[in-house]
């Protein structure tokens, strides 16, 4: 049984001795994509800055894709033909992301409420790996000196944080 299905996925995404066709490396590009797109959307957006999940897989992928082909550690058309399979990849997720709502959030996160009505969520503010020197960081940076002028704060999508302040002050 097992070898059954060791058969499969050697003939899907090839075997291990380095001899994979451009179907082969294409299927395990797009396998690696999303399973990086995953990963990264599971870590914390903030350490990536502005980028969203979907283009740090982009970008770490199509760079160690092509540096093996331009070193020579990988067959070049098998390996530009899974590049450019990324590539059509991203372009569509970044488009379909656009138009539905559910699946930009899948692949490129939402926004996290850290303060609700003047009152800090610590809860949210662990999940989303923001200590208060963050927070208090990112007052300054808005001209706010006293987390009490906000009635809520945001960690957007990609790592900023925005604040509404209160309207009695």
């Amino acid at each position: 049984m097992i070898s059954a299905g060791s058969e499969l996925l050697h003939a899907v995404i090839g075997s291990e001795d380095g001899s994979i066709n451009a179907w082969q490396m294409s299927i395990r590009g797009a396998l690696i994509f999303a399973v990086g797109v995953l990963a990264v959307r599971v870590a914390a957006s903030r350490a990536f800055g502005k980028w969203t999940p979907l283009d740090i897989i982009f970008a770490v992928i199509v760079g160690s894709n092509l540096s093996r082909a331009m070193t020579g550690s990988a067959p070049f058309l098998p390996t530009l033909a899974a590049t450019l399979v990324l590539v059509v990849l991203h372009t569509f997720l970044a488009r379909a992301a656009a138009r539905w709502g559910w699946l930009s959030y899948l692949v490129k996160g939402g926004r996290v409420q850290l303060v609700r009505e003047g009152a800090v969520d610590r809860a949210a503010m662990h999940r989303a790996g923001v200590g208060d020197g963050d927070l208090h960081m990112a007052l300054r940076t808005h001209g706010l000196e006293h987390l009490n002028s906000v009635q809520d704060a945001y960690l957007e999508r990609n790592g900023d944080m925005t604040f509404i302040p209160r309207k009695d002050r």
